[in-house]
């Protein structure tokens, strides 16, 4: 039984954000992963952010998450990894799963900051191997060093679809399209313009049909879309691709906040349902918090000052 002033689920920036503040102001504070190293999505994103200087503008997020881990270790934040958070019970108590052995967390306040789940879309050979999500591929390659795949389909333009793209050419990949079924592009045009330099065509109003090989994806077939995003007949486009890459946005990854009882609110600007939560993070549960994607898909950046915010609450 572990027993802490507070318990934060998650380390990544928005957790590790969490911590530092609580921690400054004397709180004993106990993080809980389930991976095997801290930083969220930051182990994995070699760009540079963007924004202001407060909010690590020029700096790449491997090192923001350096950063973030080496300040919550000198306030002697307790970081647990390899540790699954897989229930909250009455008054906040967690179940937990460390080195094989279920325990319990007793703790007088709980921030949850299990950020999100990548979306995906049902098409013909959608399972095949070679299809993955394009946060899936990020750690493949940045994480474990392997490229995943040598020519890639980009299905979604938002910031994830487009730097992951940039990401995969800049490791010896061929980015064969990136398409999106909206009639824009969804991210940041700085981003757009660095793929299309490259010669990297970038396709809107297109979605993709169907993968298919002998086992695994060799060929992609793509189409045109009308205003309702229904296939034009007679569109189609065959690519010959080993990889498709899914970056059709990201899901608040909630199931703690569920089986709490917190309140949910539908946005779907924000990602879909997300925990109501006050103007300090806290949610309709007593002394149960919320910061980072959890609370509505946004930008790393936002997870941290959230998790400052929860943190000093």
């Amino acid at each position: 039984m572990i027993h802490t002033q507070l318990a934060i689920v998650g380390a990544g920036p928005a957790g590790l954000s969490a911590a530092i503040e609580a921690a400054k102001a004397g709180i004993r504070v106990s993080i809980f992963d389930e991976n095997a190293a801290p930083g969220g999505q930051l182990i994995k994103q070699i760009h540079k952010f963007f924004g202001s200087k407060e909010h690590k503008a020029g700096v790449r997020g491997i090192d923001i998450g350096k950063t973030l881990l080496k300040e919550a270790s000198a306030l002697n934040v307790d970081i647990r990894l390899d540790t699954v958070v897989w229930g909250i019970f009455e008054k906040n108590v967690l179940g937990i799963i460390q080195n094989g052995r279920t325990d319990k967390v007793i703790p007088e306040k709980v921030i949850l900051a299990t950020g999100a789940n990548e979306n995906t879309i049902a098409f013909e050979g959608w399972t095949f191997p070679g299809v993955m999500g394009a946060g899936a591929a990020q750690t493949i390659m940045n994480l474990h060093r392997v490229l995943p795949g040598k020519r890639v389909l980009m299905v979604g333009s938002g910031n994830v679809g487009l730097i992951v793209s940039y990401q995969l050419i800049q490791a010896g990949a061929t980015v064969v399209a990136v398409i999106e079924a909206d009639t824009r592009i969804g991210g940041y045009c700085v981003h757009a313009s660095k793929l299309k330099r490259m010669g990297v065509p970038i396709y809107t109003s297109h979605t993709i049909k169907k993968a298919f090989g002998n086992g695994y994806v060799e060929k992609a077939v793509i189409t045109a879309v009308d205003d309702r995003w229904n296939p034009i007949p007679g569109t189609e486009k065959e690519l010959d691709v080993d990889t498709v890459c899914i970056a059709t946005g990201l899901s608040p990854l909630a199931e703690l906040a569920w089986i709490a009882g917190c309140k949910f609110l539908y946005l779907p600007e924000l990602g879909g349902h997300i925990p109501l939560h006050n103007e300090n993070l806290e949610t309709t549960v007593k002394s149960l918090y919320v910061a980072g994607d959890i609370s509505g898909i946004e930008e790393a950046s936002t997870a941290m000052e959230e998790g400052k915010l929860a943190g000093v609450e």
